[in-house]
């Protein structure tokens, strides 16, 4: 199956500095393994690529996005409540995020590359109206409005093994039957956001689309693997169009802000599995975000592993 990676300057520049968990230097980190490894060599390379104001629209408020303008331009000050710092060129580093999101979905229901990784993406704690966690535009949402919208895809399954909670897309979702959400991230009660709690399962007519698993500290392999089979069918059961994969690698062990000990392996297991249901239900479609991960070696061997399992499955 046909796949493409997203790598780039522009990319690299979505960080908040050195010092910052999420700083500039994550992407380097991941791409020296993945060439290491040669898994350069086995995938098409694509190029960054930005988004158009309007289709930032189809998620977020205008007043949000003219504000992250607004503090883009003068460097200064939060776009939340001081998880995430404005800088000059923000508005336009996370433009780069969510638009090479949205030229990975052009190539991939076009049928060029059904496979896509995105290692600077699945930014899922950003709200329709606000920054928070790190995540100046939410890359997902707009992925998932850009799908409805444009190409009419309407059941996607959005699955994420980062240790936060997704709380950005679930609750931009929550009342939406066809958005499919299945998380397994560190209990509420232990990390921020403190949300993702077994029993918000969706409002409405949504109830039962949205799978929540919350783990104890100290989670490890054996958990993950405990927990799998319950997503898996969850989502197989959905018969989903599209799947979107959120890969974050702050659930693996030594991670500096997060309390999870996952390996590698579960983030491959992951991928090879959701590889399989893309095949029976998505025409092979299915994107990959490396989302959060703030211990360098950890992400570069995370997002190598999604990687290598989507190249192989």
């Amino acid at each position: 199956m046909l796949m493409q990676v997203y790598v780039g300057e522009e990319l690299g520049r979505y960080g908040f500095g050195e010092g910052h968990p999420f700083g500039p230097d994550r992407l380097d980190a991941f791409w020296r393994e993945a060439v290491k490894q040669g898994l350069d060599k086995r995938a098409h390379i694509a190029a960054p690529a930005s988004c158009a104001e309007d289709q930032l629209l189809r998620f977020h408020t205008q007043d949000y996005v003219d504000r992250v303008k607004q503090l883009s331009h003068t460097g200064t000050g939060y776009l939340d409540y001081g998880d995430t710092p404005a800088f000059k060129g923000v508005f336009e580093a996370a433009a780069y995020v969510v638009g090479s999101g949205l030229n990975s979905v052009l190539h991939s229901m076009q049928g060029d590359y059904p496979r896509v990784l995105l290692p600077i993406a699945g930014l899922h704690h950003a709200r329709r109206d606000s920054a928070a966690g790190f995540c100046v535009f939410n890359d997902p949402g707009v992925i998932i409005e850009t799908l409805r919208e444009q190409y009419g895809i309407k059941r996607i399954a959005y699955v994420d093994i980062d240790a936060h909670h997704g709380d950005g897309v679930f609750y931009a979702f929550e009342d939406d039957p066809d958005l499919i959400f299945a998380d397994i991230h560190e209990d509420g009660r232990f990390l921020y956001p403190g949300t993702g709690f077994a029993h918000e399962t969706g409002k409405g007519a949504a109830k039962g689309s949205k799978l929540n698993i919350p783990m104890l500290p100290g989670a490890d392999d054996h958990a993950f693997h405990q927990a799998w089979p319950q997503l898996e069918e969850f989502v197989r059961s959905a018969k989903p169009e599209m799947i979107l994969l959120q890969a974050g690698a702050d659930s693996i062990k030594g991670d500096p802000i997060t309390h999870m000990q996952f390996t590698p392996a579960a983030h491959a297991h992951a991928a090879r599995r959701l590889c399989v249901l893309a095949d029976e239900f998505c025409q092979g479609r299915i994107i990959a975000m490396g989302g959060g991960g703030y211990n360098r070696t950890n992400l570069a061997l995370a997002w190598s592993a999604v990687m290598q399992a989507m190249l192989e499955s």
